[in-house]
């Protein structure tokens, strides 16, 4: 079998504050932005990978959802329980500086892990889990 990653999403409840986020911080490529009965959805992704996209979609992507699930999901949320993505990177350490000097909501400075890789977290605007990993030399 040959499968590969083609979308992932994560629930944002600003898009616009999202793609500042996702486009101007993390350096990714706008390239869907669509609309359909109230809501929006925005795909993402890095310029290395065209065939791996980031769908920053709503909160909840039902328009009969009801209000206590709408409640729900802005409490989990606000929480930072929700999705995450973890980025591979070359430099843990510079990617946590750009991100850190635009004001990036810092959960984890870099650190080596036991498991071998050097990583560093920050969560979006949104609140989703953000991880930069970097391989540590062998």
């Amino acid at each position: 079998m040959d499968i590969t990653l083609s979308q992932c999403f994560l629930a944002v409840d600003d898009h616009d504050k999202a793609i500042a986020f996702y486009r101007d911080v993390l350096g990714l490529e706008v390239r869907n932005d669509v609309g359909f009965e109230g809501m929006r959805w925005v795909t993402v992704g890095a310029p290395s990978q065209p065939d791996v996209n980031i769908v920053l979609e709503p909160p909840v992507a039902d328009p009969s959802a009801s209000p206590a699930d709408r409640q729900a999901m802005a409490e989990l949320m606000a929480k930072g329980l929700l999705r995450g993505v973890i980025f591979s990177t070359q430099d843990c350490d510079a990617t946590f500086e750009r991100i850190n000097a635009a004001g990036g909501d810092v959960l984890q400075e870099p650190m080596d892990q036991p498991y071998g890789v050097r990583d560093c977290a920050f969560r979006d605007p949104a609140g989703n889990l953000l991880r930069f990993t970097q391989p540590l030399a062998k």
